[in-house]
């Protein structure tokens, strides 16, 4: 159980405005894709040994700013629902929500510079999983104040399980690929 805590959340007036609130996520993610340098993040992408399923680099800038405008609308309609409502249980959970979102939102914007600048695939795969951890709790809170929030939020769960996929997969296919080349080097002799 999480709590409103309103020094770890964003400002309400954010939440207020639709812009704002969809505007938010859309220019920080993109501040952060271009802050790690989008031609090394591709050429680091194409090396990695990665799964089946991968998708090619250029599909993850229209998808992450489809997601980040949805998460955006999502949080604007909880929080206007729930803050709007006379009930005070839902008052509470949509500021609630509001501190899980800014969380999330944090967690999400570090997992770039952790995995493709940083170059730290398990602080990447520990942020990814605490990130769509928090983000299905966030949808539960949200599902109690408004039911198209927590809707809006699914394309961006799959995304999450998704990249969580990816990224456990590349990490553990390079570090196997990495342990059989080392027993192959024991195993001759070398």
């Amino acid at each position: 159980m999480t709590t409103y805590i309103p020094s770890l959340t964003i400002p309400g007036i954010v939440f207020e405005k639709p812009a704002l609130a969809i505007l938010l996520p859309v220019i920080l993610g993109t501040g952060v894709g271009f802050s790690v340098q989008p031609r090394q993040t591709q050429k680091t992408y194409l090396a990695l040994r990665q799964p089946p399923f991968r998708p090619p680099p250029w599909v993850f800038g229209p998808v992450w700013t489809c997601l980040y405008a949805g998460m955006g609308y999502a949080s604007y309609r909880a929080w206007m629902s729930g803050t709007k409502s006379i009930d005070p249980r839902q008052v509470s959970l949509a500021k609630q929500g509001a501190t899980l979102y800014t969380i999330q939102l944090a967690l999400n914007l570090i997992w770039m510079p952790l995995f493709f600048g940083l170059k730290r695939p398990i602080e990447a795969t520990a942020d990814i999983v605490a990130l769509t951890s928090v983000t299905g709790y966030l949808a539960y809170i949200w599902s109690q104040v408004d039911e198209v929030s927590t809707y809006t939020l699914v394309p961006y769960l799959g995304w999450l399980s998704f990249a969580t996929y990816l990224t456990v997969s590349s990490h553990a296919r390079k570090t196997f690929m990495h342990l059989a080349y080392c027993d192959n080097r024991l195993v001759r002799g070398i």
